[in-house]
């Protein structure tokens, strides 16, 4: 198992170029199991999640091939209708193939899902939309299996106690396009990475009104057909290397970052005291004060992004005066505080909230990452901390950032991989 070992102290300066977007490639590939007819999709990120999805559709029937970040897939046998336990318990999102099986063969056996330990997330909004459209749900032995003569479009509301499900949204379309009738999603998710997939969805042949609102309108049509898409770059990598040009005090262009789908954090950023640029797709950063403290608290979109949470709590640790990050997502989601607080950094938990008094400078440390988001924002502190940090666990950030690594050496930073001694 292999560790990221960082000198930190050096200020960012050069060009980062953002990857296609996870959250986005993994249900439009899922989203294929819709079509018998060959599907092309650009900008897919080389990451553990996209692999893991693409072994998924090879088990279902699909022919794949991957290759510098384009994937053809094409039916090549007969659908089958089983994600087994062993793919789908090591990532949540593989779970948004129930959607697209239910809709084409009106039969799926699904494991329940597993992926990083960031707090409780139920799939009951899952299963509220399936029953809607007409299927019949039930859970044995870990598998959820939904079978249905027909679907049929319906009215539903998708809202749960922590807001809208992106995921939740992105099954419950897929299994409605195919749908007879007119189907309306109330409280659906407006992430960007939602509105790619019902574009995705629409070039196929899908009809759906009200992309990127909270309203969904969707009227079943009888088949869809192969395309070629290309995917939406990383707004929480964008993020990432928004924070990194900061946190180091540094100077630095991100190519492929969109502006209009990082509003809140870029506000929350520039209220920190970052200079942030636009351009035509690019974004630059740098310091142009001293920063400052900021409260934030996690939002569904076009809020502040709970995956982008752990990376500003990161950049706060730092900044002189006291912060509040309060977690309305996943309120669980702070097992990176202990890994920080030994770095230095001084981090009270309360409930769902943490308090961040800022230290004057965080020190290197054997650190352990706990889920993808976590692992990145150690990553920062290590970036910026004196001595040398190291970071296991690694294939947590593995999982959702493709060549992070390379990306920073190109920046400036020192950074490499060593293997862990066991």
């Amino acid at each position: 198992m292999d560790k990221l070992v960082i000198e930190g102290g050096i200020k960012l300066k050069g060009t980062a170029k953002v990857s296609g977007s996870k959250n986005s490639a993994l249900p439009i590939l899922a989203a294929t199991l819709l079509t018998d007819e060959a599907c092309i999709i650009r900008n897919v990120p080389n990451l553990r999640d996209t692999l893991t999805m693409l072994k998924i559709l090879r088990t279902l029937g699909k022919s794949v091939e991957f290759d510098k970040g384009v994937v053809t897939i094409i039916q090549s046998r007969e659908s089958g209708f089983t994600a087994d336990y062993k793919l789908v318990s090591t990532m949540r999102a593989s779970f948004c193939v129930l959607g697209p099986l239910l809709g084409k063969l009106k039969k799926a056996k699904v494991s329940l899902p597993g992926g990083c330990i960031i707090g409780v997330r139920p799939v009951d909004l899952h299963l509220k939309g399936f029953k809607a459209l007409g299927a019949d749900i039930s859970v044995e032995s870990g598998y959820v299996i939904a079978t249905a003569r027909k679907l049929k479009g319906a009215h539903m509301y998708l809202g749960g106690i922590y807001g809208s499900s992106v995921l939740a949204t992105d099954n419950v379309v897929m299994a409605a396009v195919l749908a007879p009738g007119k189907t309306v999603i109330e409280s659906a998710a407006c992430e960007p990475e939602v509105a790619d997939l019902t574009n995705f969805l629409i070039k196929m042949g899908a009809r759906i009104k009200g992309v990127g609102t909270p309203i969904l309108e969707i009227e079943g049509v009888e088949k869809l057909h192969g395309v070629e898409y290309s995917i939406i770059p990383d707004r929480i990598e964008t993020g990432t290397f928004l924070v990194a040009g900061l946190i180091t005090g540094g100077d630095i262009v991100i190519k492929d970052g969109y502006y209009q789908h990082l509003g809140a954090v870029i506000d929350k950023l520039q209220e920190a005291g970052a200079y942030i640029e636009r351009f035509d797709n690019s974004l630059r950063i740098k310091s142009k004060s001293k920063l400052h403290p900021v409260n934030v608290t996690t939002l569904p979109y076009p809020g502040f992004p709970t995956d982008m949470q752990a990376q500003m709590m990161s950049l706060m640790c730092i900044t002189k005066g006291i912060s509040v990050i309060t977690e309305k997502i996943y309120p669980d989601r702070f097992m990176h505080v202990a890994e920080l607080n030994r770095m230095g950094a001084y981090i009270q938990r309360e409930g769902p909230h943490a308090i961040v008094e800022g230290v004057k400078s965080l020190s290197g440390a054997p650190v352990m990452a706990s889920d993808l988001r976590a692992s990145a924002c150690l990553v920062l502190a290590g970036l910026v901390a004196k001595g040398v940090t190291s970071v296991s666990r690694i294939y947590h950030l593995e999982r959702g950032y493709e060549g992070l690594e390379s990306k920073l050496q190109k920046l400036g930073a020192k950074i490499w991989r060593e293997k862990e001694k066991i």
